[in-house]
């Protein structure tokens, strides 16, 4: 059943999901027409609000870029490219090497979600050059699906919000909400495992037949790295210093010295400035000389160029959905509105976390959601009597839910593997849907 269903949504996405720019220049235009029928407002502002949130993102463009260049030239440091490769050689099969793909993403994703996008693409690129007659659509596919978890894991932007004394519905929840009622309640590990453990056999479920199977030529996946002349002979000063194991070295302790000290001082925190000054510092020790670790960051960017030219138009989206009309009433009030509106003490969560899935369409940033949901979604959960942290659990997950179908996020997965959007956006509908089952019902019944 399920290679019939992923075979039906492959092809239609195929046939009608456009190019990711594309597809955020028609969110644009939806969410514009929206603005003006549903809330009432003329063009000229709904331009306005576009145009005044159109670089809000500029900074988490940049860490998102990083997180490509960064991730990529660490794996393709030789000791790196030998650990992945000696994992990936434990895939002796097309079938294992989808769920081995799919459960590393899954873990690493539930650990740090950038950390997840970056391990999960550059495992799957190193499994198809192992492992033959494996479909490469489908490997990618199993690589991004891990992200579907990471709002429930230790990375979760809604859940460390809210474990703060100071945040925007401190006044409901009375205070600080423990990662112990959120991250680690039981309802929450429990959805978390049960998606961890099913990816891989959804993906596998998915694997097309033989005469159907995608695969990649494994030369196309090896990065080639043009030594200089002067790399070989050095003979100037200057090329004495780009290849300088010395310079490297000093560079590379001298960051990993920071590490420690942030690891030290924080915990185990991790975010997306210690992901990339990590991997870029490692990077730096591992490549050996500088014109080495220059050569593979210049191979690296050739990805970015999606993150760099969507994301401010998804920044003018959300500056759209949240900007309010003469009644202080933005688009994303009004569908958080409908759904409270239909609400009951059993079912709150369960619409709570389809609200946040629609909304996660146009305002693909948990921060961003949460400052949109969150003061509509918890003062309603506290009338109908469902806790704070199921409350804003189901924000999370939803926030999670529909990256599976929004390119925003696939954007570094799909660099690093030199593929679009509809080559992998038909397997992540299915997983997508099985997924929403399975949290929806835990969020309500757990």
């Amino acid at each position: 059943m399920f290679k019939k269903v992923s075979n039906f949504f492959v092809a239609l996405v195929q046939k009608y999901l456009p190019d990711p720019f594309l597809f955020a220049v028609l969110l644009t235009f939806i969410v514009f027409i929206m603005g003006i029928t549903i809330t009432g407002q003329t063009p000229m502002a709904m331009v306005v609000h576009w145009g005044n949130g159109f670089w809000n993102l500029l900074a988490f463009s940049m860490q998102m870029v990083l997180i490509l260049v960064t991730g990529y030239t660490l794996a393709n440091a030789p000791v790196i490219k030998r650990g992945l490769t000696s994992l990936a050689s434990t895939a002796a099969s097309p079938a294992k090497a989808i769920m081995l793909v799919s459960f590393v993403a899954a873990v690493a994703s539930w650990i740090n979600w950038g950390f997840g996008l970056v391990v999960g693409a550059l495992l799957a690129r190193e499994v198809a050059k192992t492992v033959k007659k494996v479909d490469y659509r489908l490997l990618i596919a199993s690589a991004y699906s891990g992200f579907v978890v990471w709002h429930g894991g230790l990375s979760g932007s809604i859940p460390l919000n809210i474990a703060g004394e100071n945040h925007l519905a401190a006044e409901i929840t009375g205070g600080a909400v423990p990662t112990s009622l959120t991250i680690f309640a039981p309802f929450n590990l429990v959805i978390s495992i049960a998606i961890i453990l099913l990816l891989p056999v959804i993906n596998r479920a998915m694997m097309p037949n033989e005469q159907d199977v995608v695969e990649v030529d494994p030369a196309l996946l090896e990065e080639t790295e043009s030594e200089t002349a002067a790399e070989v002979q050095k003979v100037y000063f200057a090329d004495k210093v780009e290849n300088s194991v010395i310079i490297s070295m000093l560079t590379g302790v001298m960051g990993l010295a920071f590490v420690v000290y942030y690891f030290a001082k924080s915990g185990f925190q991790l975010n997306l400035n210690i992901v990339n000054f990590t991997f870029l510092f490692v990077g730096i020790l591992l490549h050996g000389t500088p014109r080495r670790f220059l050569n593979a960051v210049a191979n690296a960017v050739k990805g970015s160029a999606g993150i760099i030219i969507q994301f401010p138009f998804y920044a003018g989206i959300m500056g759209m959905m949240v900007g309010p009309n003469p009644e202080n009433l933005s688009l994303a009030q009004v569908i958080s509105n409908w759904f409270v509106s239909i609400s009951n003490q059993t079912t709150f969560p369960l619409f709570t976390f389809l609200s946040a899935g629609i909304v996660n369409f146009f305002v693909p940033s948990g921060g961003g959601q949460w400052a949109v949901q969150g003061p509509i979604m918890m003062p309603a959960g506290a009338e109908l009597g469902v806790s704070a942290a199921k409350t804003a659990m189901s924000i999370a997950w939803g926030d999670a839910w529909t990256n599976m179908v929004q390119p925003f996020w696939a954007l570094p997965a799909l660099g690093i593997a030199g593929l679009g959007a509809r080559d992998i956006m038909g397997y992540c509908i299915v997983v997508m849907l099985v997924t929403g089952v399975i949290t929806g019902l835990g969020l309500m019944f757990l």
